[in-house]
């Protein structure tokens, strides 16, 4: 009997796409002794990704969907998807044709020979502006610092997983996971596939710089309270380098000496406010997740969907 292999595929704003990817998945496999299913996940999007999301459906049995009631990030979308997903596999990429189908024989293979985590690294793209790779290295090196996870740089979203490691997955209830995280968290088997992105077949990514940075914050903060640590120890070192300060002031005040200007002391003060609302700011972000996560609502809410209930 054939293995089933589950695709999970986020999409936002991706109506040009939907075709695309899913008859680029079609076409591999049908050059592989595997049965397949699509789960396109509807992230909220503002054009016309639900329509050609249910008229691709309607053409086979095997394409299902699931529609959220606005938009819960890309992170949830793909958990979601994962939540509905039973194939013996799953295996999770981007809409944008950027993660190619053609490596998913590949990804089968490694999992056939005994790894329950097979997950890809993409290629340094030298097409890319220097700052973009430079900010990339960055978000990186930063993360693996803060936190107690080592992501190798470059770890994209487009991975298999073996069925036992998405039952442990539908067990998470955190409501901004930050999936990357988890899988190195996780354990298993794991391997590591290197690929190059091909450009995006239609649209503009989704990442801004202000989502990289947030999401950068979601991983720090959910693996780690090193930045805590952190705090701690700068408060002190702050704290015992004013000390230093001290035999200048004496020498000052037996002296005469005239202390300098208000400059000097102005930018003192704003430094060291800055500084508090930075610490402050790091355990308002630990707090806040707290508060949310003991709200215990829902991660996301499914409008409609296509797939029998089990």
């Amino acid at each position: 009997m054939k293995k089933l292999v589950s695709i999970v595929i986020p999409a936002y704003n991706e109506a040009d796409n939907i075709f695309v990817i899913s008859e680029s998945i079609k076409n591999v496999f049908s050059t592989i002794n595997y049965n397949y299913e699509i789960i396109l996940v509807d992230d909220g999007s503002a054009d016309h990704t639900l329509e050609k999301i249910k008229e691709y459906s309607s053409t086979a049995e095997n394409i299902f969907f699931l529609e959220f009631s606005r938009n819960f990030g890309h992170q949830l979308a793909v958990k979601a998807g994962m939540d509905h997903a039973f194939g013996d596999c799953v295996i999770s990429m981007d809409c944008d044709m950027q993660h190619p189908p053609e490596l998913i024989p590949e990804m089968l293979k490694k999992w056939e020979a005994g790894f329950e985590v097979v997950y890809t690294i993409r290629a340094e793209d030298k097409n890319l502006s220097k700052g973009k790779r430079s900010s990339s290295n960055l978000f990186y090196k930063i993360l693996n610092w803060l936190s107690d996870i080592d992501l190798e740089p470059g770890a994209a979203d487009f991975r298999l997983l073996d069925q036992k490691v998405v039952n442990v997955f539908r067990n998470f209830q955190e409501n901004e996971p930050f999936l990357r995280g988890l899988v190195k968290w996780l354990g298993f088997k794991q391997y590591a596939i290197k690929y190059h992105p091909a450009a995006r077949f239609s649209g503009t990514s989704k990442y801004t710089i202000k989502k990289m940075m947030r999401l950068a914050l979601h991983g720090v903060t959910s693996f780690s309270i090193k930045p805590l640590y952190s705090a701690v120890y700068l408060g002190f070192i702050l704290s015992l380098a004013s000390v230093l300060y001290i035999p200048y002031v004496i020498y000052a005040f037996v002296n005469h000496v005239e202390v300098s200007g208000w400059a000097s002391m102005i930018m003192t003060i704003v430094f060291f406010g800055g500084l508090q609302l930075i610490i402050l700011g790091i355990i308002g972000i630990y707090v806040g997740k707290m508060f949310m996560q003991t709200k215990n609502r829902p991660n996301y809410i499914i409008r409609s969907t296509n797939i029998p209930q089990k």
